[in-house]
Order: C-alpha cells, then sequence, then structure tokens
C-alpha cells in the first residue's frame, strides 16, 4: 500500500468549496469520502466522480455522530451564503457547534488531522485593516449574522481546546471571499449575484453606495491552500488567513463583471444590510511565509472562468 495515499473525508462534501477539493484529492490518488445533506450542496457538484472507484458519497448531516477510519478530514459543512443561513439561524449554528464537536471527536478517536475551514467573518466589520490572524475581531453577537459569525467563532474556541486538552491534531484557516464555477446562482453572494444579473440583462443590485470593500480569491487558488494547510506540521495549527489581498469595492466588482459579461445591466441600489462590513481584506503574511502560498488568478481571469460556467447553467447545459 502507498504510504502517501491518505483517506479523506471531507463534511459538506458536494458544495462549492468541498466538491472542487474532493475532485482535487481524487487526481493526487487520494480516496476520498463526501459527508453531506445535501440542504445546501448539489448532487450534480459530484455527478462526474460518483464512478470514481475512490469516491464514496454519504448523505448525512454532521451533527450525527461520525463513525468511520479516516486520515484526514476537511470541515466544510456549514451554509455559507447569508441569504442562506439566515433561513435557519439555529440550524447553521448547529450546524458550526454540533458539526465541529463530531468531526474533532472522530479525529479524536482515529488520530486524524482535521482542517476546520473557518471564515473571515470571525472578524465582524473589522476597525483593523488588513485583518491579520492576531485581531480578535468586532462581532455583533445578537445580530441577524451572528448565527454564521459566532457560530464560527465557537467551532475555532472548540478545535483549540481539543488540542490543548486532548492532543488533537488540528488546522484551523480562515477563508476570505472565495468565487468561481459551482457556486450556486441564487446564493444571494455578490459574485454570483452580479454575474447572474448580468447575464440576464437585469439590473445590478448594489448595497450601500457599493464603496464597501472585498477581496476576491478564486476557487482553484484556495484548494491549493487548503492542501498545503493540512501539510503543515502539527505545531502549526493556525489560525490563517486564506485570501485574496487585492481589494476591490462593490461598485468596481460591479462595472468589471458588466464589462466583462458585455451586459446592459444599470446599477440600482439598496439599503446597506445589517452589520455588512466596510471593509474586509486579508493579511496573508503568514500564509506566504509557512506555506509559500499566495493567490496566483486575478480577479478578470477567474471572473471570465466564473461567467463562462455560469453562461452553461442558464442555457441549460449543466445542472444548476
Amino acid at each position: 500500500m502507498n504510504v502517501n495515499v491518505k483517506r479523506v473525508l471531507i463534511t459538506g462534501g458536494v458544495g462549492f468549496l468541498g466538491s472542487h477539493l474532493c475532485e482535487r484529492l481524487l487526481s493526487q490518488g487520494h480516496e476520498v469520502i463526501a459527508l453531506d445533506n445535501l440542504s445546501t450542496g448539489i448532487r450534480a457538484n459530484v455527478d462526474d466522480l460518483l464512478g470514481h472507484p475512490s469516491f464514496r458519497l454519504i448523505e448525512q448531516d454532521v451533527c450525527t455522530p461520525l463513525l468511520i477510519h479516516v486520515d484526514e478530514i476537511y470541515n466544510f459543512a456549514c451554509p455559507a451564503s447569508p441569504m442562506r443561513y439566515q433561513l435557519e439561524p439555529t440550524g447553521t449554528l448547529k450546524t458550526s457547534v454540533l458539526g465541529a464537536i463530531n468531526v474533532l471527536d472522530l479525529a479524536s478517536s482515529t488520530g486524524a488531522k482535521v482542517l476546520q475551514a473557518s471564515t473571515s467573518e470571525v472578524y465582524g466589520d473589522p476597525q483593523v485593516h488588513p485583518q491579520s490572524e492576531a485581531y480578535c475581531g468586532n462581532v455583533n453577537p445578537v445580530g441577524p449574522r451572528a448565527c454564521y459569525d459566532e457560530g464560527k467563532r465557537c467551532a475555532e474556541t472548540l478545535f483549540f481546546d481539543y488540542h490543548r486538552q486532548y492532543g488533537t491534531r488540528i488546522k484551523v484557516v480562515r477563508i476570505f471571499n472565495t468565487y468561481g464555477p459551482r457556486m450556486l446562482r441564487d446564493d444571494g453572494r455578490v459574485v454570483s449575484n452580479f454575474v447572474v444579473q448580468a447575464l440576464r440583462g437585469h439590473d445590478i443590485t448594489v448595497y450601500g453606495e457599493g464603496a464597501q470593500t472585498r477581496s476576491f480569491c478564486y476557487v482553484g487558488d484556495l484548494i491549493d491552500a487548503l492542501i498545503l494547510a493540512m501539510k503543515l506540521p502539527d505545531d502549526m495549527t493556525g489560525p490563517i488567513n486564506i485570501g485574496n489581498p487585492s481589494e476591490i469595492s462593490i461598485k468596481s466588482l460591479a462595472d468589471r463583471v458588466i464589462e466583462l459579461t458585455g451586459s446592459r445591466s444599470r446599477l440600482i441600489y439598496s439599503d446597506l444590510p445589517v452589520d455588512d462590513p466596510v471593509r474586509r481584506c486579508p493579511d496573508i503574511t503568514l500564509a506566504r511565509t509557512s506555506m509559500g502560498w499566495e493567490p496566483k488568478v486575478d480577479l478578470d481571469s477567474g471572473l471570465s472562468r466564473t461567467i463562462d460556467y455560469f453562461e452553461k447553467i442558464l442555457s441549460g447545459v449543466a445542472a444548476a
């Protein structure tokens, strides 16, 4: 048996990020088990993998205890779209907290390494810019986004407490805005919103004046970083920021999407959502120094690939 081949569990494995990770790990020769309750992920994302001899899909909620032997675990199970997680806030919080406990229990009992896909939302509406891992954040614990923000913060707490108390082999990465093929067209996130509206010729909805900023990382670059993070020595637990430090205003993003799609869409403006961060940009110094990682795909190239994907989705060529 090849000792370099791992048996890997990916919770939330048919979602946007999880499905890309499944595909990449399979291409590297690993055995991959995707666990998903299909609440926000769609089976079509892994249709091409279902016949692969090293791939298995388990339909199960991560809030149910996990009984399986694996070498590595990537925990992605949680809705990441504000529109979706606010529809079922208590379920979102349970997924983050109970899900973390279950993957940590599994890792502790099997000796597996476990990576938590945390989020830049742990920084809330930051008062420090750009955000480094040392910043503790500015989060509203009782607002409409708290189910996700505080759930992810609690999950990080659990990861580090399991590490300190039981010696569990953990990695924690904080993922900033990520985009690319397999985003859901109706999940409410800004890139998919803008691209779908532009391709349909609809008005593009910009919240506030569009002056708020984000930093967008292409999904392929993110997957590179996750795999590198899992390979770090056991004493390098994180948290590690993963994202693209190139900052852009939301209005400028909308203008780029209109230009790249050739759309005649107009910009319309709506009220800024409650607790929506004004600025969001990662300090990726630690990712650069510890893993030699930084994003390679520029925004226009990534947007073009994403637009091509949604053109196929909207024309019915690919499953939505």
